[in-house]
């Protein structure tokens, strides 16, 4: 499948179906992968992978790839700018990269970058957002990489592993981003 993005080591393509037959539904039940996002909760399928991946080929309010390694073709994670809104020209930003041994490689860092100069370039967005749970040390990284402001902090948002987690907020507007 021809990849909308290149990286250096990453391509980003559109999810496809045969993706739901490989690692990626594994990722949502793996309570490591899942320790810092809000999935985990409820067990996944791969029947909801298949919905997913449909579903995401069909809208318009967000823009969900797959990032696959170039030398070996391993589908290691996804990627999205999602609640796009055309008429605030934002979208709020996610990784998940469930792959375990693509982990502290820089994989997510090269994504991200790749999937945000996408959204300032081509989507034409104004402001890209994103929030993570206080602990969640790996994003929370990442997004000051990316040149993210902390905006705000959601106290006790989620409850996940028998406690109340703090939301920590970032934004980054299309003036602020830094190409490399």
């Amino acid at each position: 499948m021809t990849p909308l993005l290149q990286g250096s080591r990453l391509d980003l393509r559109v999810l496809c179906d045969a993706d739901a037959d490989g690692p990626y539904p594994g990722w949502l039940n793996d309570p490591l992968v899942c320790a810092g996002n809000s999935h985990g909760v409820w067990p996944y399928s791969r029947e909801m992978a298949r919905e997913f991946i449909a579903r995401s080929r069909q809208t318009r309010d967000a823009l969900t790839l797959a990032m696959v390694v170039r030398d070996d073709g391993r589908h290691i994670g996804n990627i999205s700018l999602q609640a796009l809104q055309a008429a605030n020209r934002s979208a709020e930003f996610a990784v998940l990269l469930g792959d375990r041994t693509a982990w502290g490689q820089g994989y997510g860092l090269e994504a991200a970058r790749l999937i945000v100069a996408h959204g300032f370039d081509n989507l034409n967005l104004h402001r890209i957002h994103c929030g993570t749970f206080a602990d969640n040390q790996a994003m929370l990284a990442l997004a000051r990489k990316l040149g993210m402001q902390q905006e705000g902090l959601r106290r006790q948002a989620v409850y996940k592993h028998g406690a109340w987690l703090d939301v920590v907020e970032f934004g980054l507007l299309r003036d602020e981003f830094v190409r490399t």
